[in-house]
């Protein structure tokens, strides 16, 4: 990798202030100090120093969001806030997006990582990745619903949903409830209510595989993904 790459890639600069800081010879590459950005390093292996600190290159980022209502699930728009805009310019520099999406109005848990082949693996149709939803449901969620939901409900255009797992948390006039799908059509949770005669008026995700929204986390806010969560990140990966 080119030297100058890696620095803007670390969120050291722009490739022009990197241009700088490399012509003031604040640049050292194993002790050595180099003012060329072409050069080619190993951003593993090589020791990259800039004014004495040690750059550490990370070449994948995964943080985990509790993403708020009213933001919108994409990079970039220019009309409304995007997720991407709750996290601070140096992850930004990773080209950072989000796995999957959710509704504008839906909170939860969601994943912002810039490696496209974990992103496939979590989506991918044929790996039935779970994801589990807590929803306020406007009216009297029954055990006929859960029946229904094993089996899979028409959401429209013939399209009958995969079996899903219901749990009614509390039955009346606004129920609560968890759902766990394994698949991510549009506006699906909603849909598969609508199908049954009920309408989702708040509506949260709160597990993505073996992802579990950190309950310390306010909404808007993220962390970096535990060892823990990583592994699973990895396994994904090679299954």
């Amino acid at each position: 990798m080119r030297l100058d790459k890696m620095l803007s890639n670390m969120g050291i600069g722009t490739r022009k202030e990197v241009k700088a800081i490399l012509k003031k010879k604040l640049v050292t590459v194993n002790e050595n100090i180099v003012k060329d950005g072409s050069t080619h390093i190993d951003p593993v292996k090589d020791e990259v120093k800039v004014d004495g600190e040690v750059i550490t290159y990370q070449k994948h980022i995964y943080l985990m969001l509790h993403k708020p209502d009213g933001v919108l699930s994409a990079t970039r728009d220019l009309n409304m806030k995007t997720v991407i805009d709750l996290i601070e310019p140096a992850y930004q520099h990773y080209e950072i997006f989000p796995v999957g999406r959710l509704d504008k109005d839906t909170e939860g848990l969601l994943l912002l990582t810039n490696d496209g082949d974990l992103a496939h693996q979590l989506l991918s149709p044929k790996k039935n990745v779970e994801k589990t939803y807590y929803a306020h449901v406007e009216g009297k969620v029954t055990s006929e619903d859960e029946e229904k939901f094993k089996v899979g409900v028409d959401i429209g255009e013939g399209y009958i949903t995969k079996p899903a797992s219901l749990t009614i948390l509390k039955s009346g006039p606004v129920s609560e409830i968890e759902l766990t799908i394994t698949e991510g059509k549009f506006h699906q949770v909603k849909r598969m209510f609508e199908a049954v005669g009920k309408k989702v008026v708040y509506l949260k995700r709160i597990r993505m595989g073996e992802l579990i929204l950190d309950p310390t986390l306010q909404k808007g806010a993220y962390r970096p993904l535990t060892k823990e969560e990583l592994a699973y990140c990895e396994r994904m990966k090679q299954s």
